[in-house]
Formats: structure tokens, C-alpha cells, sequence
């Protein structure tokens, strides 16, 4: 329509006011939306995630109880709180007084219009807030419904363990939930009733009928409640920390625990004292008993027991305490695992013939040299054969039966993994980091006691395809692994070409298909195994999508209906997800089992309620140089007073598939959780010959375990008492300067004296007296898990009156021992070489204890560089051996033979026999300029051979290098006239 003017009409334009009006709902609309959506996204893919790994009964059962806790008690209490609101609005005063001046009178025609929406809000608030907060405590509900029997009373109660384990933090949690619950219940109510009447404070306080008996009813049940706790409190006594000991104490036996019952039985009192104001109208009763609740709490639950403490228990703590400690040193003892540790006194004599020394030190001692926290680099230089490949900085220990033996020989080995950070920036694409560069490709294996001729590994498995003592069944590709990309999408459609680079085999030139330079030779592979998430439909491609904030899963050619989507690819986090009950031990390795690459991975049950047992951070208790250089995780900071490796968990390195090993069949934890997850765990008995082979004593329950016994390695009260026994781990001699780092535990293969007189894989550690350096002593758990002796803990107790060594004072004469000094000052003068020295490992050997300690030298200059073992430096007694090898090592200790060193100051080089010779006195004519322009030539020879995969050309460059390097040091010193 148009004016007469043939103006056309103007359309309305809506308010401002309007547009918010509509604004605020469409943003808050698409919010919720989009937080909903998440939650549907994160949900459902981990539900496919668990349906690929065959969990997904753990998935199912996980969700429904968290949903189920999270309903129930949100329920229970926005009904109560909010129940309890609405009747003290329904029975509030028709026509309540409304002055001016009363602040409850602007409240209440404040709400009023809205009040129906604020209740709605405020229950969901509340319902959210609450349910949060139960569903966090499915684990403690689940356990308590199907937690069994320990079999053992505690000392004080005579309840089975299983009660305070499985059942009181359950009871616990209600208790507070409840009495919780309560409190809100009766702030909100007493507002309500205060806004609307029932309750007023001007002139006077005024309180109707109807709201006297609403809140005397909820005080007599949060009374009743209050009574629940304290008799609760009676328990949490046995569970408790205190200064001295955990668990019951004097005090606590004769004072506290007393208090706690004659407190439950005045609140029930009390609480019957508020529900007869029901039909009484004074609160003088229900009043008085509150306050004499509250007076009887200050004097019998506080004022009696700080006046037993202090004269009648801690003038003679020593004889009032004892019994109770004697209980704490039982029930921790137990509790962690090492009641059974056998301590035996060790002489630790210093004098031995070097017959007894070479004798013993031959028979009993299958030492480890390599230092799988040095070695990394020569497995990166020597066999990573790509850039793209890696393998951890600290290598592990395992043993496998090698050269046709039938003795298990100590091995460092690593997974050579897929590394995306070793590909140039131009390679750095979606579709290489995604589709192509998608798996890493064997083992790398190298004896662990032996050394090539110029201080190199020397190799049980090498090189791609993998050659050596260690065979695979299946190509061992490494698809699931420490170093693993987030996300990998594998799978092509039928009769296409594969895209996934397998088996480098050298040259270069540009591909067309995300393939990348230097890679044009190489072998492609599609991968067949039964792991990962189907994503060949447009549904999951969007919600992957979505997961990994990544369109390009959507409209990537590379995806198509075959495609398989692999993530949460790290072993730890595979079994953390597939067990969330168990705590995962830090050091997860692999192992060729079966032919097949898998890995290994430590699982334990815990709590924190294990009565009388003293209380440990399993943070602190497992931190050590390991877990500071990142090279091992870290465990949580939880509180844990018991402690089991209960689980043995094996994760395929090729389809991702996790077992789960029942290893520890007599801890009720597990059996509880067996019980809530059945058919998850299988039975120890299904364990393969080939994988009870390479299971081991885990690393985080020693050090746990040896937290505990620097301490409780004393059984007697009164000793324990005084505290003068006390042990602690040394810091770790290989670090600089005073870092308080501690020691690791170490691998080793070793025979225990008193015990079996065969060698054993053990695990291993030692103990300094509190504030001093010489050793206290020797601790080693037996770690062949074929064995029956298994676990079986043996302490070493020097005498005191023996002064040995400890790790830092060794470390200390290893560098001021004047053989030891000639022998590594060329290297320590050096500008173009560092010393690095290896793990200190301590052996019992023939009644006394021998240190050896692997000494590397590594070039500073050059990228390719690294650490070769070239030294053997020994400690037995006072006297110091230095060599090239053990045997070199301990007969110069034994004064059999000189140490081999060099008798010049110049720079050495590497010999071929690992040792050093001196340069050459020709300098072949040549001028220092021209030795080091050969040695630079060889140098790039020698990465150009690395680089093709040629490694016995690397080696040949390597030696022409040092050759050179050895003609210019020659040309230096000595030159032409």
C-alpha cells in the first residue's frame, strides 16, 4: 500500500525492547543447545570407543550408576530443601503483618510474582549441585554393594577389614550427604518462613504454631543425624592420621572413642527432646538439651581428651603407646605388602681374596652395564633409520632367552615409534599427520651386559624389517604406543592403493599423494587389525569431527567407508579407561610375547581406609630422578594406606586390544570389582608361558613399599618409638650438584645371599641411616614372575658399627680416585667430548657389597652424536677398579692387572677395542686445516649413510672421522718443523 504520493509504506521495525525479548531465549536456546550436543558427542564416542575394545559392559555400567546417583540424590535432596520451602509456604499466616519497615515485607513482594520460576530454578540448581557430587562417588556405592571379607578383625573393634574398607566410607558419604542436606533443608526454610511471615523479628521475635513445629522436626532429624556421625567417628579413628602413628591411640581408646558414644546417645535424646515439640509449645526443654549437647561435646569430646593427653599420656608415651604402635607397625606392614620381607644381617666385610671376589662376582652377579636412561641416543642414532621414528629418552629392562640359551640374558629394549615432530614443517599437513604417518614398526633390542668394539650396543633385534634373537609371528607394526598421534584414520576402500608408510627403504623424490620426500621407496600398508572406530558413515564422521574440532574428517577424500578411526592410543590410558577402578603404575613397557608386540602394564587396587595402617602419598612416595625427568609418569597425589599390584594388564601394540590378568587372587578389592564387572578380568591361570616370562615385580609398588620400610623396617614399639632407625632412599649420585632427587630402584639380574643360589631377576635398591651417607642397607625384591619365590622381599641390615659407603660417597671416590682421574682426563679437557657417567648399581657379592658403575663419553659437537660405553668404574671395600670392561675392572680392583688407560693427555680416541689408544705419531704429512676438513667430510658421509638406512657405512664415515680428528690432534701437538 502506497500514499497518494505513491510512497511506499515503511515496515514496522519491532522494538528494542521486543528484540531482546526475543534475543535473550534464541542465544540461551542455541547454548544449551551446544552443551548438550557435547555431552551427546562425548558420550556416544566413548561408548564406540569401549565397544571396539569389548568393554563395553564397563561403559554401560559406569554410566548408568553415575546417571542413576546423580537422579537419586539430586532428587532426594532439591525434594527435601525444596519440600521442606513449599510447606513452610503453605502453612504461612493468611494476612502476616506488613509494616513499612520490615525488610521481610519487601522480600516477599519481591518473590512473590515469581515465585513459581524460582522454585523451578532453584530445585534444578540444587538437583545439579547435588547430583555432581554423588555421582563423583560411584566407585565408593559400587564397592560397598559388592565389597566382601578380608578375612582379618581389626584390633581394637574386632570388625572384619572389609567394614572399614567397603563399608564405612560409604556410611560416611550418607552421613555427610545427609547431614549436608539437612543444613540447606533449614537456612532455606528458615527464610521462607521469615519472607512470608511465619517467623518475625520486629518487636520482638515472633514464631507461629506450624513453623515451630516445622523446624523442630528438622533439627530432631539432623540430630539423628548428627548421632549417625558420631557413632561413625568411633571407626574413623582406626583410619585416621595423627602426628605420631595412624590409627587408635591412647587417647583415642580410652577417651575419644568413649566420648563418641556417650555424644550419639545424648543427640538421640535431644533429637526425641525437638520431635515432642510436636505437641509441646516451650522450647525450654529441646533448648536445654542442645545446649547441654553442645557443652557435653566441649568438655568429654574436647576438654578430657587434651587433659588425658597431656598429663596422663605424654609424661609416659612411650609405655601408653606402645601397644598401639605395635598395632600401626602390624597393620601398615600388612597393609603394604612387605609383612613377609625377610631381613637378615649382612656383614658386609671389606676384605676378600681376590679369588672369593673374582669367584663370587662370576657366579653370582649377570651384571647390567647399559644404562637404559643413557642409551636412548645410540638407539635414536643407530637405529631409528628415519627421522620420523623415535624412542623413549629412558629405555627398559626386560630378558628374553637368547643364542640358543636357556637362561633368560637382561635386554634394553624400546618400540621404535612414529614420531610426528621428526617430519620436515613442509611434510606437516592433515593428511601425513593423519592418514599416512600412522604407526612406528618394531623393537630395538641390545644385550644388556655386553658392549661393541668401540662402546656401541650390541644389537639382539635391529633394522626395518626387524633381524635378531628376538622373531615376530606378524609384521610388528606399532599402531597403539607411548608416542602415538592423537588420532590416526586408517582403512581404504576396496582395490585402492594403500597410503600408510610401512618399511622405508631409502631414496627421494616428491609424491603426489601425501606421501613426502625421502620416502618414495618406501613399502605403503593398510591397516587390517581389529582396532579402532568405524567412521564410514556421515553420522560419526560429524561427530568425530566435532570431538577433534577437525572438519577436515568430513570432507577428507581419505576418509571413506572403510575407514577406522584409532585414538586414546597410550597403553596407560587404554587400561585407566577400560579398569577406572585401578591405579596404573608409571612404567609401562613393551615385550615381544608370542610373537606379537605388546605392552605391559602394572595395575593396582588401593584405599585409604585400611584400619591402623599409616597414611602415603603415592606422589611423593614414587617420585624419584625417573618421574622428575618425565621419563616415567607420575602417579596421583592420592592418600593411600593400602596397596596391591592386582592386576596384570597386556595391550596390543598392533590392534589395541586389552586384557586384563587377575595376578594378586586373594585381594578382596579386586574380587569386589570382579564382581561388579564380571567376565572383565581373566584368571591368572589364562596367563601364556611366553608372557609370564616378561612379567615383572612393578616399579611403583617398590618404591612405594621402600617409602614404607625406611621406617617400618623396625618391628619393635619402643624402638620404632625413639626413632632412631630410621632410613632413607639416597639421592641420585648421577645427578649435579645436591638436587634431592631420589635413586630409582634398578633391574638387575643377581643371586641372593642366603637365598637361591641362581641368579634372578630382581629389582633393587638401597638404604642410608637418617642423616648420614654409609650405607644402611640392601633391599631386593625377586622379580621373575615364573618364579616362586615372586615378590619374596630380602633385606640386607648392615652392622652399625660397619662403616660402608653410600651411593654419593662412591660417586664422590669414583671422581677424586687418581686411576680413574688420568684415565677420563683427556676426555674431561676435551672440548669436543663430556663424560657421562651411568646408573650406580649396588651387588651383593661374596658376604660384602661391590658397586659398578658404567662410564659413557659422548662427542658435544655434531647432531648425530652419542653416548658410547667406553669405561667400567668398580668400588669393593676401598679399593677402586677402572677398565674397559667388568672383568678389566675388577681385576684391577683386585691388583690383578693396571688399569687401561691412556699414558698421554691428548685427546683419545675410540679404539676398536672400546678402549682408547693414542693418536698417531705420523700426521700423515697432511696440516690441521686438512684433518679437519676430512673429518667434516666423513661426518656428512656418515649422516648421508644414517639417513639411506646404510648403517655399516654410518659405522665405516664414523671411523674415518675419528681417524681424522685423531691426525689433527696429532698435527696440534706435534707440528711440522
Amino acid at each position: 500500500m502506497s500514499d497518494i504520493f505513491g510512497t511506499p509504506d515503511q515496515p514496522v521495525q519491532p522494538a528494542p525492547e521486543r528484540r531482546r525479548r526475543v534475543l535473550v531465549p534464541t542465544l540461551v536456546t542455541v547454548a544449551v543447545l551446544i552443551f548438550l550436543g557435547s555431552i551427546f558427542t562425548n558420550i556416544y564416542t566413548d561408548r564406540l570407543w569401549f565397544s571396539s575394545v569389548g568393554y563395553t559392559d564397563v561403559f554401560t555400567k559406569v554410566l548408568l550408576t553415575r546417571i542413576g546417583m546423580f537422579a537419586v540424590f539430586g532428587l532426594v535432596f532439591a525434594l527435601v530443601v525444596m519440600g521442606s520451602a513449599y510447606l513452610a509456604w503453605r502453612f504461612r499466616p493468611e494476612n502476616p503483618p506488613a509494616r513499612r519497615d520490615d525488610p521481610a515485607v519487601r522480600y516477599r513482594q519481591a518473590l512473590s510474582p515469581i515465585l513459581r520460576p524460582v522454585t523451578i530454578v532453584g530445585a534444578l540448581v540444587l538437583a545439579a549441585f547435588a547430583g555432581s557430587v554423588a555421582q563423583g562417588q560411584w566407585q565408593t556405592f559400587q564397592l560397598w554393594r559388592a565389597g566382601g571379607s578380608f578375612g582379618v578383625t581389626d584390633a581394637h573393634f574386632s570388625r572384619d577389614i572389609g567394614f572399614f574398607v567397603f563399608d564405612y566410607p560409604w556410611f560416611r558419604f550418607l552421613s555427610t550427604f545427609g547431614f549436608t542436606t539437612l543444613i540447606i533443608a533449614f537456612v532455606v526454610t528458615a527464610f521462607t518462613l521469615y519472607v512470608f511471615g511465619s517467623i518475625r523479628v520486629m518487636g520482638g521475635i515472633r514464631v507461629t504454631r506450624a513453623a515451630q513445629v516445622h523446624l523442630s522436626v528438622l533439627v530432631g532429624i539432623g540430630l539423628l543425624l548428627r548421632a549417625f556421625g558420631y557413632y561413625l567417628d568411633r571407626f574413623g579413628y582406626a583410619v585416621g592420621n595423627s602426628s605420631l602413628f595412624d590409627g587408635i591411640g591412647y587417647t583415642d581408646a580410652m577417651a575419644r572413642i568413649p566420648a563418641r558414644n556417650v555424644l550419639a546417645i545424648v543427640a538421640i535424646v535431644v533429637a526425641l527432646l525437638f520431635f515432642a515439640m510436636i505437641f509441646l509449645k516451650s522450647w525450654t526443654l529441646p533448648g536445654l538439651g542442645l545446649a547441654g549437647l553442645l557443652l557435653a561435646s566441649i568438655v568429654i569430646g574436647g576438654i578430657w581428651p587434651y587433659a588425658m593427653q597431656s598429663f596422663q599420656v605424654r609424661p609416659s608415651e612411650p609405655d601408653r603407646e606402645g601397644p598401639y604402635i605395635a598395632k600401626n607397625i602390624e597393620a601398615t606392614r600388612e597393609a603394604y605388602g612387605v609383612a613377609d620381607s625377610e631381613t637378615e644381617d649382612y656383614t658386609a666385610k671389606t676384605e676378600l681374596t681376590p679369588e672369593e671376589l673374582a669367584g663370587s662376582a662370576e657366579s653370582r652377579v649377570s651384571s647390567r652395564l647399559l644404562d637404559p636412561t643413557l642409551i636412548s641416543d645410540a638407539f635414536q642414532q643407530l637405529q631409528q633409520v628415519r627421522g620420523y621414528y623415535t624412542v623413549p629418552s629412558t629405555l627398559d629392562v626386560d630378558r628374553y632367552l637368547l643364542d640358543g640359551s636357556d637362561v633368560p640374558q637382561d635386554v634394553i629394549i624400546a618400540a621404535r615409534e612414529v614420531d610426528l615432530a621428526g617430519l620436515q614443517e613442509s611434510q606437516r599437513t592433515w593428511s601425513n599427520d593423519h592418514t599416512v604417518y600412522t604407526h612406528g614398526y618394531g623393537v630395538i633390542a641390545a644385550y644388556g651386559n655386553q658392549r661393541g668394539e668401540q662402546g656401541e650396543p650390541v644389537w639382539a633385534v635391529q633394522d626395518i624389517p626387524p633381524v635378531g634373537q628376538i622373531e615376530t609371528d606378524i609384521p610388528p607394526r606399532i599402531y597403539f604406543g607411548e608416542n602415538s598421534p592423537s588420532y590416526s584414520i586408517v582403512g581404504r576402500p576396496a582395490g585402492a592403493d594403500p597410503i600408510e608408510v610401512d618399511i622405508p627403504r631409502g631414496g627421494s623424490s616428491a609424491t603426489d599423494d601425501g606421501g613426502t620426500d625421502g620416502d618414495a621407496q618406501a613399502t605403503q600398508n593398510t591397516y587390517d587389525g581389529e582396532g579402532g572406530v568405524g567412521i564410514g558413515n556421515l553420522f560419526r564422521q560429524v561427530l568425530y569431527a566435532v570431538k577433534f574440532n577437525e572438519p577436515n574428517i568430513v570432507l577428507s577424500d581419505r576418509v571413506n567407508s572403510n575407514s577406522k578411526i584409532l585414538y586414546d592410543r597410550e597403553p596407560r590410558q587404554r587400561v585407566e579407561k577400560v579398569a577406572p577402578w585401578l591405579t596404573v603404575d608409571g612404567d609401562v613397557y613393551p615385550a615381544v610375547v608370542d610373537g606379537r608386540v605388546v605392552w605391559i602394564v602394572d595395575g593396582y587396587t588401593t584405599s585409604n581406609s585400611y584400619p591402623y595402617s599409616e597414611h602415603r602419598s603415592l606422589r611423593t612416595a614414587t617420585a624419584d630422578t625417573l618421574t622428575q625427568n618425565s621419563a616415567q609418569a607420575a602417579l596421583p597425589s592420592d592418600e593411600i594406606n593400602y596397596m596391591r599390584n592386582s592386576v596384570k594388564a597386556v595391550v596390543d601394540a598392533y590392534d589395541g586390544s586389552v586384557v586384563l590378568y587377575q595376578w594378586d587372587e586373594d585381594d578382596p578389592i579386586l574380587k569386589a570389582w570382579m564382581k561388579v564387572f564380571p567376565d572383565t578380568v581373566e584368571k591368572k591361570s589364562d596367563i601364556s608361558e611366553d608372557l609370564l616370562r616378561h612379567l615383572r615385580y612393578p616399579v611403583d609398588l617398590f618404591k612405594v613399599q621402600r617409602d614404607v620400610l625406611a621406617r617400618y623396617h623396625v618391628t619393635d614399639a619402643q624402638t620404632f618409638y625413639e626413632d632412631g632407625e630410621r632410613w632413607r632412599v639416597p639421592s641420585d649420585p648421577t645427578q649435579s650438584g645436591d638436587s634431592g632427587v631420589l635413586q630409582p630402584p634398578y633391574y638387575l639380574t643377581m643371586s641372593r645371599p642366603g637365598a637361591n643360589e641362581t641368579p634372578n631377576f630382581s629389582l633393587t635398591s638401597v638404604f642410608l641411616p637418617n642423616s648420614r651417607q654409609n650405607l644402611a642397607s640392601f633391599v631386593s625384591v625377586n622379580s621373575e614372575a615364573s618364579s616362586d619365590d615372586y615378590g619374596t622381599m630380602q633385606i640386607l641390615q648392615l652392622p652399625s658399627d660397619t662403616q660402608v659407603p653410600g651411593p654419593s660417597q662412591i660417586a664422590n671416590q669414583f671422581e677424586t680416585d687418581s686411576a680413574v682421574t688420568q684415565a677420563l682426563l683427556p676426555f674431561a679437557q676435551s672440548n669436543e667430548a663430556r663424560i657421562l657417567r651411568g646408573n650406580l648399581l649396588t651387588l651383593p657379592v661374596g658376604g660384602a657389597l661391590l658397586y659398578v658403575q658404567p662410564v659413557y663419553i659422548q662427542r658435544s659437537a655434531g647432531d648425530g652424536s652419542f653416548p658410547v660405553l667406553q669405561f667400567v668404574a668398580v668400588s669393593f671395600g676401598e679399593d677402586v677398579g677402572f677398565g674397559t670392561t667388568l672383568e678389566d675392572a675388577l681385576a684391577n680392583a683386585l691388583g690383578l692387572q693396571p688399569p687401561d688407560i691412556p699414558t698421554d693427555t691428548g685427546d683419545p680416541v675410540t679404539g676398536d677395542d672400546g678402549g682408547t689408544e693414542q693418536p698417531p705419531a705420523d700426521t700423515g704429512g697432511k696440516t690441521t686445516a686438512q684433518w679437519l676438513a676430512e673429518a667434516s667430510a666423513a661426518y656428512n658421509a656418515a649422516q648421508d649413510a644414517l639417513a639411506a638406512g646404510d648403517l655399516s657405512g654410518y659405522q665405516s664415515k664414523i671411523d674415518e672421522m675419528n681417524a681424522a680428528i685423531n691426525g689433527a690432534t696429532e698435527s696440534l701437538n706435534h707440528p711440522a718443523s
